[in-house]
């Protein structure tokens, strides 16, 4: 099983930018897909950004495609979400999640999952 620990979260203004940082540990993620979900209050997970482990296949939710991009470090075990031009609407605590399989293939998949991190936007 693979530990995911989130970082980077804050509280910023709309227009800013930050970037959220994955740590894993127990297993290498190489071959794993890696996930971006968030959470709004009163509102069910959603998917943010996926890439598959070969770093080559990405996918977006529609809300965040142009402004938000997540790459990986495999010789740092860590994955990345850039999130710039931040609007209210994305508060939210964002999770970090790992499917072993390695490629895309829905939330059903990522069996391992960080504790979050909020992300607060103001207007």
């Amino acid at each position: 099983q693979v530990q995911l620990v989130e970082s980077g979260g804050g509280l910023v203004q709309a227009g800013a930018s930050l970037r959220l940082s994955c740590a894993a540990s127990g297993r290498t993620i190489s071959r794993y897909a890696m996930g971006w979900f968030r959470q709004a209050p009163g509102k069910e997970r959603e998917f943010v950004a996926a890439m598959a482990w070969t770093g080559g296949s990405t996918n977006y939710a529609d809300s965040v495609k142009g402004r938000f991009t997540i790459s990986r470090d495999n010789a740092k075990n860590t994955v990345y979400l850039q999130m710039n031009s931040l609007k209210p609407e994305d508060t939210a605590v964002y999770y970090c999640a790992a499917d072993p399989l390695g490629v895309i293939r829905g939330i059903s998949g990522f069996g391992s999952w960080g504790q979050g991190t909020q992300v607060t936007v103001s207007s």
